[in-house]
């Protein structure tokens, strides 16, 4: 079973073989945590993501980590669901994109991966649930990737991610 690790900072800092960006489904930047990446890879990623876009919501798709600093060889970009209220297969939605980003990183032969909490930005999505089904989802997956850093961008983020690691109801 993985590592699983929550950390305060930035994605972009991160020291793992991938980071994974909350897309949107163009690949060719967007605004948070999406701008934090494109920003510190250059603008190659954008291009390298436009070529294999669109990426649709729960999937995702790998670009090579252009100017990000090794040990990162890729960036994994994910599209997570536009929270509608919950009763539209958001939640199904988000676990899938944990679920696809550790099956890309399989297929990579990824050791070490780092997540932000994906959709809780501007696609709404309430931050404690997000929280719940990341931890929930990771936990649950059959992976070889043996780090999972979750990364949170603030305070309130990153004791939303303790708290679910710690909880005993999520899926061992």
């Amino acid at each position: 079973m993985a590592l699983i690790e929550v950390v305060l900072g930035d994605i972009a800092d991160e020291v793992v073989d991938a980071i994974v960006t909350a897309a949107n489904e163009s690949l060719l930047g967007g605004g948070g945590v999406d701008w934090a990446v494109h920003s510190a890879a250059g603008p190659r990623l954008a291009q390298a993501g436009g070529a294999i876009a669109p990426c649709l919501p729960g999937d995702a798709k790998v670009t090579p980590a252009f100017d990000l600093d090794p040990p990162v060889k890729y960036v994994i970009h994910t599209v997570g669901p536009v929270w509608d209220g919950g009763a539209y297969g958001e939640a199904d939605t988000l676990a899938s994109c944990y679920r696809r980003c550790l099956q890309v990183a399989d297929e990579l032969g990824v050791r070490g991966i780092a997540f932000p909490a994906i959709a809780t930005g501007v696609y709404g999505f309430p931050s404690a649930l997000a929280a719940r089904i990341a931890v929930a989802t990771i936990k649950s997956a059959q992976t070889d990737v043996a780090l999972i850093r979750l990364v949170a961008f603030d305070q309130t983020a990153y004791d939303l991610l303790v708290e679910a690691t710690q909880r005993d109801d999520l899926p061992a």
